[in-house]
């Protein structure tokens, strides 16, 4: 049977991530929207937590603790609350260490998964999405040719989280009929990172156009060696993420203007009390939750190795329009104010807008 509650472990990693989120990244969210830039100091703080590295193994470096999606889930919407740009910072490395974790070959392991166990940040990334109309991660322009010993990679990929610093990125393209990854050093020949992007949302969060024109990569760096990857699997772990990302930034909406219509006095009234705000509120409140439960449901089926693209497309479209929905109510029931910087709500309208376009961006 599936239990609804968290595990006591859960719980304390709940508590201590809703506590970083609060105290921590609540302080300076708005001041690193508006510069572009986040703290050092506080990507370190939330290094040391163990995060990314707790589901490593102790032989490599790691926590020992086995990576969880559920878990993952968790902590993923407990940071999105703190603030998405820094969750997606945050984890980002996580967009190479786990499909490596996960996939890699015994020698890729035991070379790379250190690279992220260490006492400092260690920026990585992954590139999936690429800039045109027609994207399908399932079919990609970006391409995979053997050449000898080794893959000349050639295409166009955009929202790359850190790319400029990344000490490794893992590239997704096609080859053959397959979608494969390929892990990319810093500095490889053909690999050009693009101007930093200038987007609506996630302006706090670092991302690249990066161009590959016959950028070579020796066949050890293929994920998965000679067997490959499971490319869908992948992707279902990105969109539980993604989800448990949404639910987060929507409770953060949600809870701020719930608060702020009890507070809101009109007309001898807080607005709260008038049915139109009171309903949008409770919609708003059985969306998240909803959301929450499919999320959950994606993540109990991946953590049991079960076939689950149904459960994880289905969360990933309901949470995109779900964010969305919430995020603008948010707005709508500040009124004015939902419309001024001087209120979060139009932060998280605009974060809550880019998860349409997030694909491949996250991963727990």
């Amino acid at each position: 049977m599936i239990s609804f509650s968290p595990t006591e472990e859960q719980q304390m990693i709940m508590s201590m991530v809703r506590e970083f989120a609060s105290d921590e990244m609540r302080k300076v969210y708005r001041e690193s929207d508006e510069s572009g830039v986040i703290p050092e100091g506080l990507v370190n703080t939330a290094w040391q937590m163990g995060l990314v590295s707790g589901a490593i193994p102790e032989e490599c470096g790691g926590g020992g603790g086995g990576r969880s999606l559920i878990t993952g889930s968790l902590i993923a919407e407990e940071l999105a609350w703190g603030d998405l740009s820094m969750a997606m910072h945050i984890l980002s490395p996580a967009l190479c260490a786990y499909p490596v974790l996960e996939m890699g070959t015994e020698a890729q392991k035991r070379e790379l998964l250190a690279l992220f166990c260490g006492d400092t940040f260690k920026p990585a990334g992954a590139a999936l999405i690429e800039p045109r109309f027609s994207f399908n991660p399932y079919a990609l322009s970006t391409t995979a040719r053997l050449d000898g010993e080794a893959y000349v990679l050639n295409g166009n990929k955009c929202y790359v989280p850190l790319a400029a610093d990344a000490e490794l990125i893992l590239v997704y393209a096609q080859e053959g009929d397959r979608v494969q990854g390929f892990i990319v050093e810093k500095g490889a020949s053909g690999l050009v990172i693009g101007e930093r992007e200038k987007n609506m949302g996630i302006k706090a969060l670092s991302t690249y156009e990066v161009s590959l024109k016959d950028c070579p990569v020796s066949k050890d760096r293929r994920l998965g060696g000679q067997d490959g990857c499971d490319f869908g699997r992948i992707l279902n772990c990105s969109r539980v993420a993604l989800s448990a990302m949404a639910v987060g930034v929507a409770k953060a909406a949600f809870e701020y203007a719930r608060d702020y219509a009890r507070e809101r006095v009109a007309f001898g009234e807080p607005i709260a009390s008038r049915q139109a705000i009171a309903f949008m509120l409770a919609e708003m409140a059985i969306e998240i939750d909803a959301t929450r439960l499919m999320n959950w449901e994606a993540a109990w089926k991946l953590d049991r190795n079960e076939e689950a693209t149904r459960e994880a497309s289905l969360v990933k479209s309901y949470a995109d329009d779900m964010a969305l929905m919430v995020t603008d109510r948010a707005v709508q029931i500040l009124g004015g104010h939902g419309y001024v910087r001087e209120h979060p709500v139009e932060l998280w309208l605009r974060n809550g807008r880019g998860f349409y376009a997030f694909e491949g961006m996250a991963i727990v």
